[in-house]
């Protein structure tokens, strides 16, 4: 049995570890990036990125007290999208947290130049070193360890802020808009990776102290405190140091101090810097080491990531892991293009931690019970999901190639490793079944109160036989309305040297035996029949005709005959996109002897259109209706749910005694099968258009059916290129 992580961070501990994350390379190294994309209005670059990253600090505190497990953001997305998404959060948000590490250990170099001679790297791979073992040791001296350095670092930040702000030249600020609301956007997406560690709490939301209170309190705490934190520091360096000096400077802060504070201010604010950048380096191997932790323990990676010490009740692999990344990125990579990659991509799981929680709200599952709720929801959420996806316009190509590409390998290894382990699903596809689901039944009721038609064409070709016209006729007088008219329409083809005119004034052998047949067909059935014959050079063409000319609601053909050229099936094809009537394709059929009527899905809900035809078939024939339904063997416990009140309506929903069966794919030939292959009918469906192509499952389906020894209908509802979203929705869910 997994063990648990222990809870033993209190809320000091979990707002230092947010401020820790937060108040690092964001601020002694970003502004003076910043003030070439903005001037001065870098000062509301940094406030206008705390206002956006509102949204998802308030939506992941509200996940995090539904569910306070190690993760995160991986949870959360995974949890409402689904494993691929997740597997995709938990991979990126891992690589960026580990990279944004590397950068606060090896950014900090400049200042720390300024007071000793050091090598860069040896130092800051010591110092990763030590932070990986402080964290296998426990989170309880993770988070005691945060707290101390926080405060010894808030203390010399906040000396810099009262100390510089009598120095400050308001004239400085005279130029805010100089660069332009672009300008300012531009910098805003530039410095809104320094706000990314208000969510890392998140990550260890399974250790935290009584977390319905806490979290919500340290992760908007922390925010509205490190805003205003920074756009004080920044009014103070854009105040007191010329722009053109910001601009080109490594260390814009250590600037601002020496031309305020003198020697002692510059060494106050080296120390900050210090300590803000290997508080930002131990809090992300904290929160990253959580990702690989919490995937391990969902099977999205390999297990041994899950385990947890019998000795200091930490994930020692996922923390080894983590931190060897981090060293391995410090000793041979250009860490600060890697890290602006990695920002990027954490703009874009902001983004999706909106959607996520928009997700849990308007799903149904009974997991998520959430003690702090988002306000003014869903807006905050669009808000913040909109304002996310136009940042990461601002972080240049480079950038989001890199999130593309971080998103390809996460994609693969989904691909590879996942997909045959996880078969679970997201809130929002769950809810997206549910409601696709009851669509699809009150579509299927409403074709049902409407179920009879008022014109229904009969399309024969000219050696059409007794016993098929029999067949059509018997069917079309059972989907016949009781005011409605059958149109018997024999389709001669002619030669394209012949004119129309002079065969239409020829009567021949078979028009003459077409309309005595008919004469005496249609005094076996119920329904009022109407015939003649049409003469065309193309007959599948003149069928299309004819059912507009008789403004036909049904089109019946028969599926083994053949019109001129002998390709019916294809002719099929062309009727139905030019006729917005339903059309059925018939195997022909006594309809005296009919025990049962089976419906067969391939993906996707049942088309209205097969179901009011099964149970009007069903009705007139005596017959029980048959619902199957192929369905994997691996299919999610929520899909078998879904698909089990949706069929349950279904059956409710028919008059006829009905009932459903779900069966694997390789089981379809046995459940269509009857006793007796000459009592049943097989009902299913072809589409075109967007979701013409095939799924294994669709063509291993059809295949069992077009193979049988059952008489088969092809049903083809009318409009279906007319809704191409809706079927696309139909597969998606289903």
């Amino acid at each position: 049995m997994p063990k648990d992580l222990e809870r033993d961070l209190g809320l000091p501990s979990v707002v230092a570890i947010s401020i820790g994350a937060m108040v690092g390379s964001g601020i002694f190294i970003l502004p003076a990036l910043a003030v070439k994309e903005a001037g001065a209005g870098v000062v509301l670059a940094y406030l206008f990125a705390g206002v956006l990253v509102l949204p998802a600090a308030l939506s992941k505190a509200e996940m995090a007290t539904a569910m306070p497990e190690a993760g995160g953001t991986y949870v959360y997305i995974e949890r409402s999208m689904g494993p691929l998404l997740g597997t995709i959060a938990g991979v990126g948000t891992w690589f960026s947290l580990s990279f944004k590490g590397a950068l606060a250990l090896v950014g900090g170099v400049p200042y720390l130049l300024l007071l000793f001679d050091l090598p860069v790297r040896p130092v800051a791979i010591a110092l990763a070193a030590l932070l990986v073992v402080i964290n296998v040791v426990g989170a309880e001296q993770t988070g005691r360890l945060q707290v101390g350095i926080v405060a010894v670092m808030l203390a010399a930040m906040a000396w810099f802020v009262v100390g510089g702000g009598p120095a400050v030249e308001t004239a400085a600020y005279d130029g805010l808009w100089s660069y332009g609301a672009e300008g300012i956007f531009a910098a805003t997406g530039l410095v809104f990776v320094s706000y990314a560690g208000v969510t890392k709490i998140s990550s260890v939301a399974e250790e935290i102290e009584d977390p319905d209170r806490v979290i919500p309190l340290a992760m908007l705490g922390s925010l509205a405190f490190t805003t205003l934190l920074y756009v004080l520091i920044v009014a103070v360096i854009v105040g007191v140091v010329p722009l053109e000096t910001v601009a080109g400077s490594s260390t814009p802060v250590a600037d601002a101090a020496d031309a305020t504070l003198g020697v002692a201010g510059v060494g106050a604010v080296v120390l900050a810097a210090l300590l803000a950048l290997v508080s930002t380096a131990n809090a992300g191997i904290l929160s990253a080491s959580r990702y690989p932790f919490a995937m391990a323990r969902d099977a999205l990676a390999p297990s041994r990531l899950s385990e947890v010490s019998d000795r200091f009740t930490t994930p020692v692999n996922a923390i080894t892991l983590t931190g060897g990344v981090m060293l391995i990125l410090i000793a041979f990579v250009p860490i600060l293009e890697i890290a602006k990659l990695a920002s990027a991509f954490k703009i874009l799981v902001f983004a999706l931690i909106n959607v996520a929680l928009v997700g849990f709200r308007e799903s149904d599952t009974a997991v998520y019970d959430p003690s702090f709720e988002s306000p003014l929801y869903p807006w905050t959420q669009v808000f913040g999901a909109l304002t996310g996806f136009a940042l990461l316009t601002q972080m240049g190509a480079v950038a989001i190639v890199g999130a593309a590409v971080i998103t390809a390998g996460s994609t693969l290894w989904y691909l590879w490793y996942v997909r045959r382990r996880v078969s679970r699903e997201g809130a929002i596809r769950e809810s997206m079944r549910q409601s696709v689901g009851q669509e699809a039944v009150e579509r299927t009721e409403t074709a049902l109160d409407d179920s009879l038609d008022e014109t229904v064409l009969v399309a024969l070709p000219e050696d059409a036989d007794r016993e098929s016209e029999r067949t059509l006729l018997e069917l079309a007088s059972t989907l016949c309305s009781e005011d409605g008219r059958v149109a018997a329409v024999q389709f001669d083809e002619v030669p394209d040297q012949t004119p129309l005119r002079y065969a239409s004034s020829v009567q021949t052998g078979s028009d003459v035996a077409f309309e005595r047949r008919t004469d005496e067909l249609s005094a076996g059935v119920d329904a009022r029949v109407e015939y003649a014959e049409l003469v065309s050079h193309h007959p599948a063409r003149a069928v299309a005709n004819a059912a507009a000319d008789v403004d036909a609601d049904l089109l019946l053909v028969d599926r083994d005959a053949t019109f001129g050229d002998g390709r019916l099936r294809r002719d099929v094809d062309r009727i139905r996109k030019r006729t917005d009537c339903d059309t059925l394709a018939v195997q022909t059929h006594d309809l005296d002897d009919v025990a049962a009527v089976t419906l067969v899905a391939t993906r996707g809900p049942y088309d209205p259109t097969k179901v009011r035809v099964g149970a009007a078939i069903a009705d007139a024939t005596g017959a029980s209706l048959r619902l199957v339904y192929p369905l994997p063997e691996r299919s999610s416990t929520e899909q078998r749910h879904v698909l089990e009140a949706y069929h349950a309506d279904l059956v409710a929903a028919c008059s006829v005694p009905t009932e459903a069966t779900f069966t694997p794919p390789t089981g379809l030939s046995a459940a269509v099968s009857m006793p007796d292959a000459e009592t049943n009918i097989v009902l299913h469906g072809r589409n075109g258009g967007l979701t013409a192509g095939l799924s294994r499952q669709e063509r291993a389906t059809r295949a069992v059916i077009d193979d049988s020894d059952h008489a088969t209908i092809t049903v083809h509802s009318g409009g279906e290129s007319a809704r191409p979203l809706r079927r696309v929705l139909d597969r998606l869910a289903f």
